[in-house]
């Protein structure tokens, strides 16, 4: 068919990957850094074509036939009536909106009512917060706003010249907290709710369709969100399950329906191919291994995986429960980290070490067992982060996920992913692709690690850190 491109424009930079749109393969790169200092809370939104200009610069894009824009999620651009932007963009895990999170809860009555409205109750960064936040405390920018765009919205828009139709996909529109992955429908009496009236919101076009095309000819495909984006370029499916070893720490996975979890632990967010991709959140992952690593003394993780390397499984019966942020699974917001076991023949720094990894990954698999819990099948779990390629991670994580590891090796899988939407988009307007069926691409090379002999030994450790659990805090998961 040709050579497609995918954008990722992520809360830092904006890279490009120009793939072969057949098999996938990585022809060319580019890449920017957004000229944004540090991590801010309110961005310009021209920032993000700045940067995309730069890592489109030198020719990249030249033979390019269609192209697909990934963003960062839970980014909100608010516009006037005329498309200009009515106040920066609020992006990221915005603090300040934690009181409008819990008023958001409140005004619909509950987090179950939440639940069953649109798969989700609301969280400081999502963007209906955020609306809701801005009527409280900018009350006359609420009310300029006519127009609601996610950043990858946005960005579309501007590539197709700011045409009188916007558009979305539904993998972005789940994460909005007033879009319902059960029914793909709009809640405009929530975006009321939070923004104070209405306002218009993009159409939501199926995954292998095009949001337009250019002066210049060049597709343009729906766009979505960076987690859609990611698992699409990794190319899950039934059966797989994606964790993310960041400071905090993710499980998503596969699944044919929508969740409705009247707990809150369940995000029922939709893929960007038509399925269903249910998250659940840990606030302490490689925070947990970090605290150990200063706590010990070390200076890096990798120090800290060589010393646990020489304890065994089951650290000598210490035992961490990790929640040194509190915790969202379980929802033990208000709680600290737990070290139990200790025994004089415990209280080693090996020991210690191997209980934090342990610790961190059993964490984890709570996270997995909400959506086993649930009817989701995981048979393969992909591992994420700079931290899955530490030896004790590997050496624990089959045997305590009970599943098929992989590892993939480094690379931008969302700008992938939003490349082969690309792909699927032109090859449908072309008639060479099925709009039901995704192009088939070969998958992310990396290491494969099985549970093996040592699952039996796995379990046991697990269930050692569930009995520690329910003892400390009964009942957490009910």
């Amino acid at each position: 068919m040709g050579i497609v491109a995918g954008l990722d424009s992520s809360p830092e930079f904006t890279r490009i990957v120009v793939c072969d749109a057949d098999t996938g393969a990585v022809l060319k790169q580019g890449y920017a850094p957004h000229p944004v200092e540090g991590r801010p809370s309110d961005v310009d939104p021209q920032a993000w074509l700045l940067s995309l200009g730069e890592a489109a610069g030198g020719g990249l894009l030249e033979g390019v036939q269609a192209i697909g824009v990934s963003s960062q999620q839970n980014a909100v651009v608010p516009l006037d009536a005329q498309g200009n932007t009515v106040r920066p963009a609020m992006v990221g895990g915005d603090k300040r909106a934690q009181v409008a999170a819990a008023d958001l809860v409140d005004a619909l009555g509950g987090r179950e009512a939440w639940a069953q409205a649109v798969g989700c109750v609301p969280q400081a960064a999502q963007p209906i917060t955020k609306l809701r936040w801005m009527n409280k405390t900018e009350p006359e920018a609420a009310l300029r706003t006519a127009v609601l765009l996610q950043a990858h919205d946005w960005l579309v828009w501007q590539l197709l010249g700011r045409p009188v139709r916007r558009t979305t996909d539904r993998g972005g529109a789940s994460g909005t907290g007033y879009w319902s992955a059960a029914t793909g429908a709009y809640r405009g009496d929530l975006v009321e709710l939070a923004l104070g009236h209405q306002a218009m919101l993009p159409e939501v076009i199926g995954p292998a369709d095009a949001a337009g095309t250019t002066p210049e000819g060049l597709l343009i495909s729906a766009g979505t969100g960076e987690t859609m984006a990611a698992a699409f370029g990794l190319g899950i499916g039934l059966g797989d399950a994606v964790v993310s070893l960041g400071a905090s720490g993710s499980v998503m996975a596969v699944h044919s329906e929508a969740l409705v979890d009247s707990t809150g632990m369940i995000t029922s967010l939709a893929d960007a191919t038509g399925m269903h991709l249910p998250v659940v959140t840990t606030l302490n992952a490689v925070r947990t291994l970090r605290g150990a690593s200063e706590l010990l003394g070390l200076s890096d993780l990798e120090s800290l995986s060589e010393l646990a390397m020489k304890s065994t499984p089951g650290a000598h019966g210490l035992v961490l429960l990790p929640y040194l942020e509190g915790e969202r699974t379980p929802n033990l917001p208000h709680t600290a980290g737990t070290l139990s076991g200790l025994r004089r023949e415990s209280m080693k720094p090996e020991h210690l070490a191997r209980a934090a990894f342990e610790g961190m990954l059993c964490g984890l698999a709570d996270a997995l067992d909400v959506l086993r819990g649930r009817g989701v099948e995981v048979r393969r779990v992909f591992l994420l982060g700079a931290a899955a390629e530490l030896s004790a991670v590997q050496a624990a994580a089959p045997a305590l996920f009970g599943a098929q590891v992989v590892v993939p090796q480094p690379a931008d899988y969302a700008a992938i992913g939003a490349a082969r939407q690309a792909a699927w988009a032109l090859g449908t307007s072309q008639g060479t692709l099925d709009p039901r069926t995704p192009p088939m691409w070969q998958g992310p090379a990396g290491q494969v690690l099985e549970p093996g002999e040592e699952l039996a030994v796995g379990q046991a450790v697990r269930q050692q850190y569930v009995s520690v659990r329910e003892q400390t805090y009964p009942g957490a998961f009910r």
